[in-house]
């Protein structure tokens, strides 16, 4: 019977959460008006803040880094045999680790049951690298990587405090261990969005491992409780690199074009009438996937690149998927104006056989980290492009399971780990941070052995880096002050560091 009455039917689609928004209308007024202001000073939306940014490269700050590349390598790599050289564990092989170094230390579930924790010394030799300051010991896994040592911060003293993966991983790229919040790439994309109108402020790609045991999960790119269309758009090695880019067939470019006018109102009106920002977001993705599909085909088409380039990276370069082909996207990407890059790769996480399986994902990974430095810096784009490498933690010093001098395992250790930085304003050839004798405590200049927590700048401890200092330096190089970019939700300004974080402004240019 109110078939002909639009504003009847409007009210019988009312929800119970419709009602109760439109019945507090006097107080919403109230709170529009602070919202209003939180949008205005942090939205990449607002015109004026995306002037703003564009003029002096940053929100807050000026910027020296206009992108992020970030390499996060799943699973936990074991400092001690990639960057951490401990030459006196050697003298230790098999002994008890002394009970005042772990000193009642969590362990995990997989070596809880372990009567004794035998001191585990790497099998691989280390070559010292001349760098800026006295040279840097890096392992024989990785002599392509070791090459750009100059160019590189060496963070030794990186650390954590979750100790298995999914909440360790969730809590470096989300700043929270409980699953929900947005992700590094989607606070990026809200506040800085892209240079480039035809592509996401935000990629992501997964590189194929011999050991991918580990599932990825699409909250760890999302954004959470932003607006959708800034979480992480990821880009697949087979068939369409983003799915559903072609058109159906029967389709034309034109048809797609009338039916996105003709949805874009619909949701317009929508919108009028809920007043849902999720809407908005959605037309916004729709327009974005439209514009995909001219820009994403030539992005990934790299049969025009130059030969010199895949024997920079490697043959794996050629073969679509691989951590090689990826870099190489991830270059192109960044040449496009995509500000914030992230390449997954899995399978870091060697309980039981770790040099059989570090080998391989260091050969996966070892030319192709070199090569992207160096084919960033001849292009004169090392010096505004901030690279990020490293995991969710590192590995023990002790060894979990059978321990022979050839082969071994390590269980998680979220105390100390090794990550590096190159480019963006990062002060190159240095090392940060320092570590006991058996690379599980950090320790001040004189060996003393420190016992950080996740602090606010009054409480820092100098020579450490909390992945919440981590994110604070990150965001801090792309011209944003992590304690400002903040989004009200549920009534709280939430921010990607929570209320910690302290800018490492030591290993800064």
């Amino acid at each position: 019977m109110f078939e002909q009455n639009p504003i009847r039917e409007n009210d019988l689609m009312m929800t119970r959460r419709n009602l109760f928004g439109q019945a507090s209308l006097g107080l919403g007024t109230m709170a529009m008006a602070m919202a209003m202001a939180n949008l205005y000073g942090a939205d990449s939306s607002n015109p004026q803040l995306r002037q703003k940014a564009e003029l002096n490269g940053g929100i807050h700050h000026k910027a020296t880094a206009k992108r992020v590349i970030y390499l996060f390598m799943s699973g936990g790599p074991s400092h001690h045999d990639t960057w951490d050289y401990k030459p006196k564990m050697t003298d230790m092989f098999g002994k008890e680790l002394p009970d005042e170094i772990r000193d009642g230390q969590r362990v995990t579930g997989m070596t809880a049951g372990q009567k004794s924790f035998p001191v585990c010394p790497s099998k691989y030799k280390f070559k010292k690298y001349d760098n800026n300051e006295n040279g840097v010991h890096v392992s024989s896994l990785l002599p392509h990587t070791a090459k750009a040592v100059k160019e590189m911060c060496i963070v030794n003293s990186t650390f954590t405090e979750a100790i298995n993966h999914d909440p360790a991983i969730t809590y470096i790229q989300t700043g929270s261990q409980i699953p929900g919040r947005p992700s590094l790439g989607a606070w990026l994309s809200y506040g800085l969005g892209s240079d480039n109108k035809d592509l996401p402020g935000y990629v992501v790609m997964h590189a194929r491992s011999q050991h991918a045991e580990q599932s990825l999960f699409g909250r760890l790119w999302g954004s959470g409780f932003m607006p959708s269309d800034h979480q992480g758009v990821l880009l697949r090695s087979q068939k369409d690199a983003v799915l559903y880019l072609n058109n159906p067939k029967g389709v034309s470019r034109a048809n797609r074009r009338q039916q996105l006018d003709a949805l874009a109102a619909l949701n317009q009106q929508h919108h009028d009438s809920f007043g849902d920002p999720e809407i908005l977001a959605r037309i916004r993705q729709h327009e974005m996937a439209y514009r995909m599909q001219t820009a994403v085909p030539e992005l990934m088409d790299i049969s025009q690149e130059p030969e010199h380039t895949y024997k920079l990276y490697g043959e794996d370069a050629r073969t679509p998927g691989t951590f090689a082909a990826s870099c190489l996207n991830a270059r192109r990407l960044a040449e496009r104006g995509v500000r914030n890059i992230q390449i997954f790769h899995r399978g870091w996480d060697a309980h039981r056989n770790l040099p059989h399986e570090h080998e391989n994902q260091c050969r996966d990974i070892d030319q192709a980290c070199y090569g992207l430095i160096m084919d960033l810096k001849q292009r004169g784009m090392l010096e505004d492009t901030l690279v990020v490498w490293g995991g969710e933690f590192g590995r023990t010093a002790y060894c979990q399971g059978p321990l022979t001098r050839e082969n071994y395992g390590r269980d998680h250790h979220p105390r100390c780990f090794t990550t590096w930085m190159a480019g963006g304003g990062i002060k190159p050839g240095i090392t940060y941070g320092r570590t006991d004798d058996y690379g599980y405590n950090i320790t001040d200049k004189d060996g003393n052995i420190l016992k950080p927590q996740p602090s606010k700048d009054d409480k820092w401890v100098p020579g450490t880096m909390h992945i919440h200092d981590r994110n604070a330096t990150i965001l801090h190089l792309m011209g944003i002050d992590h304690r400002k970019l903040t989004y009200r939700y549920q009534g709280r300004d939430f921010r990607l560091t929570d209320v910690h974080g302290h800018v490492i402004h030591d290993i800064m240019a």
